[in-house]
């Protein structure tokens, strides 16, 4: 991994702007890597999936262009996408990442998604747990948060898992889809 100059958009920072891509990471059944366009057709069962869509701050995805210009999109815009894939097989199964970044107060805020046919077999949790080493091995976070839509019992789960705190509800703290919604606050701080 190779640090290029530090920039700072205000109190942000992108991952991208600390290491030149995206580090690999490995856990027990996933690699955690860098999305590219070969990701399209899988991203696409589980982005076009209103079951799954309604959890996320994203539109569905109508089409397999919709996927491929939200691929674009994602990784010039958001930091440190990885993609989630499984060692058994080699398919792209979902994405987890810190949706933001402040070095300035040693926090981020963690967020994924899963391709509903893997739900409830620990693989969000396995994949979110690694990205919190990272970032408190190697990014220097104190504290990482998550938050979720109140009926979002599955990533309340998660978080849960991840043995994060419940800190509150957020309310009506985020325009989505044309609709202010509250959200579940967790975190986790570095022990």
């Amino acid at each position: 991994m190779c640090r290029k100059n530090v920039k700072k958009r205000g109190s942000y920072m992108n991952i991208l702007e600390k290491y030149e891509d995206i580090p690999k990471i490995e856990t027990e059944r996933l690699i955690l890597r860098k999305i590219t366009l070969d990701d399209a057709k899988d991203m696409y069962l589980y982005a076009s999936d209103e079951e799954v869509t309604k959890n996320v701050t994203w539109n569905t995805h109508f089409t397999l262009s919709d996927t491929f210009r939200f691929i674009n999109t994602f990784l010039s815009k958001y930091d440190a996408p990885w993609g989630i894939e499984l060692k058994e097989n080699g398919r792209f199964i979902g994405t987890v990442h810190f949706v933001w970044w402040q070095p300035k107060h040693n926090s981020a805020e963690l967020g994924y998604v899963l391709s509903k046919e893997y739900w409830g077999q620990g693989l969000i949790t396995e994949a979110a747990r690694a990205i919190i080493s990272f970032g408190f091995e190697n990014l220097d976070l104190v504290r990482i948060q998550a938050r979720c839509f109140l009926e979002n019992k599955g990533s309340e789960r998660v978080m849960k898992k991840l043995g994060m705190d419940f800190e509150g509800i957020n309310r009506k703290v985020m325009n989505v889809k044309g609709e202010h919604r509250d959200l579940k606050m967790y975190s986790i701080l570095k022990a």
